[in-house]
This record gives C-alpha cells, structure tokens and sequence, in this order.
C-alpha cells in the first residue's frame, strides 16, 4: 500500500516561538549554505534556494552560497589535494570556509549516504572546521536524507565542528514543492528552518565570541 509522502519536520523538537526578525547588537552572523550534491539536474536547487530565502528573513544573519558545481571550486576540487592555484584571484575553498561563523550543509541521500563531492570538499579543509556549528538540511525519500546526515554528524565530528541536533529534512522530496520552487506546506518548513536557524544563531554567536576570547587549539 503507498505510503502518505511526510512533510519537513524540525527532527523531535518543539517548534520556535521567536519572532522571525532577530535584533542584534552584534555583527550578523556569517552564515556559509555548502549545497553537496554536483548532479546535473540536481533536486538541491529548488531546496537550498527555499532555505537561502529563509536565511533572508532575519537580520542577525547574512547568507554565503557554497555552491560544489560552481566551476572554480569544481576545478579546485579536481587538482586537490592540495591547495590549487588555479581559480585566479578567486579564494580557495579552504579561506572561504575560514571566513565563515557556522554552516548549513544541503544535501542528498543516494544510496544511504551523502555524495562523494561533499566528502571531498570537507576532507579538503581541516582546521577552518573547527569551533564552528554545522546544521542540515537533506531530502531524499521515505528516510529524507537522514542516514546521510547520521553519517556527516561522524564526519564533522572528527573536524571538531558542532553539529546541531535538530535538522530539516523533505520525504519524498520531489512531492513536497511546486513547480515555482515553493514548498507546500509552507507554514510548516517555515517553522522547521525557524528551529534549526534558531539553535544555529546560538552555537554560531557563542563559538564566535569564544574563538575570539580563546582560540580553539583542540
């Protein structure tokens, strides 16, 4: 019997009653959105350009489009592992990430784990990881990019990064948009992202304060 298609849910946590305009004193948080997947025809557009625009609703947060099929860092990513020279006056991977508070990573699940493109661009930087929160959004199937996410945790993990607990994920991904890009249940995904960009705001603001009263060395 076909099963009903799940929509977007924070993962096991109540949803945000914040409002969705943050006021800060501090500077916005520089907020890097790393979309994995290099596929032509890839479903992350329609996912990581929703998410872009709810990064876009607050005002403690500015958005930095890590995209792994833009042409520089493909090519970069080909020469590796080294440090390439070859994107001109471009900035590697490496400094872009280091320029960075905290992470979303957009991935895909293809066959119970995440793309090899991804596991490339993050073994390719070390130390720019570190002290810094990574949160998720996947899609796939009936499991929504979760088991790739399980995996990532391990992988972020090892770097010394923070993973946040809550994530947004699509089920059956390809039925939860409409042609235009936008989510069906738009209420619903607002409320999720609004939980992972909340916690996010959190470990992002903390961490930076740290690193700069205390370098992480670990």
């Amino acid at each position: 019997m076909p099963q009903t298609p799940r929509t977007p849910v924070a993962q096991d946590s109540q949803i945000s009653q914040s409002s969705r305009t943050h006021q800060s004193p501090q500077p916005p948080l520089k907020i890097g959105v790393l979309i994995g997947s290099v596929r032509p025809g890839r479903f992350a557009d329609k996912v990581s350009q929703w998410f872009v625009s709810e990064i876009g609703r607050r005002d403690d947060m500015e958005t930095h489009v890590i995209d792994l099929s833009e042409p520089a860092l493909a090519e970069e990513l080909k020469l590796t592992l080294e440090r390439a020279a070859g994107s001109g006056d471009a900035p590697t991977l490496a400094e872009r990430i280091g320029g960075l508070d905290g992470f979303v990573v957009v991935t895909p699940e293809y066959n119970h784990g995440y793309p090899a493109s991804l596991k490339l661009a993050i073994d390719y930087v070390y130390r720019e990881w570190r002290a810094k929160p990574v949160g998720f959004v996947s899609y796939g199937g009936m499991a929504g990019g979760q088991r790739a996410v399980e995996q990532l945790r391990q992988v972020f993990a090892e770097l010394h990064a923070v993973t946040l607990r809550d994530t947004v994920s699509f089920h059956m991904a390809w039925e939860q948009f409409d042609d235009e890009g936008r989510p069906h249940d738009q209420d619903g995904t607002a409320k999720a992202a609004a939980v992972l960009l909340d916690q996010l705001a959190w470990w992002g603001l903390t961490l930076r304060e740290g690193r700069a009263a205390r370098p992480y060395d670990g």
